[in-house]
């Protein structure tokens, strides 16, 4: 049996699934470190078949550039997370998109810490980038990805004007 969503991200998804269902909107996701997880989530969002277009998961940095588009280089950045986001949005046509870049740990990748994480929204056109530095164990910082990722994007929908 898969784990439960905390209520926070399931409280997040819900507002998404409404929120894309009554402005007829499209949402794709691009993931690294989280590997399906916020797919995972979103897909469980209610009548997700109408509004969840799907996700790339590009684990390797190979397929950030191949599928994704993203410029050849480190891939635990801003300007990564924003180029994941924009790929999976044209890739996928979404209306809407979330991606994440980083670090799970235990150990550094490419200088940053564990627990650097860069998630991506892309909602109306307007792309918005954050930095986390998450605390805990690699599967403390996937559910704390999961979450802001999850947040992140609700947030951007609801500020977003509707039809």
């Amino acid at each position: 049996m898969p784990p439960q969503q905390p209520d926070e991200v399931r409280g997040a998804v819900e507002r998404i699934a409404a929120l894309a269902s009554a402005r007829s909107l499209t949402v794709a996701c691009a993931e690294s470190l989280t590997a399906g997880a916020i797919a995972s989530a979103l897909a469980r969002g209610e009548d997700a078949a109408s509004w969840f277009a799907g996700a790339v998961v590009s684990y390797m940095s190979e397929v950030k550039f191949d599928v994704l588009g993203v410029t050849e280089g480190p891939v635990v950045t801003a300007s990564c997370a924003e180029e994941m986001v924009r790929g999976v949005t044209g890739l996928l046509r979404a209306d809407a998109a979330v991606a994440v870049t980083g670090v799970g740990g235990p150990g550094e990748e490419e200088g940053q810490p564990a627990g650097t994480v860069f998630v991506a929204t892309c909602v109306g056109g307007r792309t918005e980038v954050t930095h986390h530095l998450f605390e805990g164990e690699p599967p403390d910082v996937l559910d704390q990805t999961v979450a802001a990722a999850i947040s992140q994007l609700q947030a951007g929908l609801a500020a977003s004007p509707g039809p």
